[in-house]
């Protein structure tokens, strides 16, 4: 199986690459915007033509979620209309398609977790764009498999929890937002799922939820990156409103993975014992 891998350099794309050793029967070809450019239709598809592809995993995005306010339209090229021409010339070169996409399509009010066929109702520019990322997916390509993950991390890029490594050597207090919830993914646990689906001989089309078992504050999520990494800094309970943004953050992003679980036969980590992993990486 050939696979073309683009978004090479973000979290998961460095994940993936790390487990394609794992899988030397498969030829991997990892593709970030110096290589590829996914929001140009025609590079797009003179690739398509020039390398014959089994599979394409989408793992590229716009992911500056305050920032995508303001700069709308490149969120827009690489979250909607990148997403659609990979779908398309997908479907032209018979290859199988998976898709990255996030929580934020929901509007994060909800108190239950959210499945598949919840409503959506995105919030800002990001879940704006991400959400018509999807219906050009499908629109596209019938054939595509969309992944929902959130609060994703890994040891690669920047994220929470090496922001919260960073600062809490820093500082000898810090104030972390207490009222959202949901459950924080290890990019390399997403990784390791989306390569289960690849190796699947039951490919379901469709729209799929992950992220690590079990829900968190992003204040008790920094409570435990302390407390494993031994990080001496108090974390001090703060409210949303004590960090004004041009964006309402969703206030609950907990996913129901009962589809993938069940279609996929997936064993989901919980998120503290992947936490312990990424740190033992981190921590050297």
């Amino acid at each position: 199986m050939k696979i073309l891998i683009t978004g090479a350099y973000g979290q998961l794309g460095n994940e993936l690459n790390v487990l394609s050793e794992n899988y030397p029967e498969w030829e991997f070809v990892f593709t970030d915007v110096d290589s590829l450019d996914i929001t140009d239709e025609e590079q797009v598809k003179n690739y398509f033509d020039d390398n014959g592809f089994d599979l394409v995993i989408n793992c590229a995005a716009y992911t500056a979620v305050d920032k995508a306010e303001s700069d709308f339209e490149n969120a827009q090229k690489v979250n909607a209309l990148a997403p659609k021409f990979l779908a398309r010339y997908s479907k032209a070169n018979g290859a199988k398609f998976i898709h990255v996409s996030t929580d934020y399509v929901f509007a994060g009010d909800g108190h239950f977790p959210y499945e598949e066929t919840d409503a959506v109702a995105p919030n800002g520019a990001y879940g704006r764009t991400k959400l018509e990322g999807e219906q050009n997916c499908r629109a596209e390509n019938p054939e595509t498999v969309i992944v929902r993950t959130a609060w994703l991390y890994s040891a690669f890029g920047n994220n929470f929890v090496k922001t919260m490594l960073r600062l809490g050597k820093e500082k000898e207090e810090l104030g972390v937002v207490f009222d959202q919830v949901g459950s924080p993914t290890y990019a390399a646990d997403l990784a390791q799922a989306i390569l289960k689906i690849a190796e699947s001989e039951n490919f379901v089309p469709g729209i799929y939820h992950y992220s690590n078992e079990g829900v968190t504050s992003w204040y008790d999520f920094a409570l435990a990156i302390f407390e494993i990494s031994g990080v001496d800094c108090k974390a001090i309970p703060v409210l949303s409103e004590n960090f004004p943004s041009p964006v309402k953050r969703p206030a609950y992003s907990v996913l129901n993975k009962a589809k993938i679980k069940e279609t996929y036969k997936l064993e989901v980590p919980y998120w503290r014992d992947s936490l312990k992993i990424c740190l033992k990486k981190l921590i050297k």
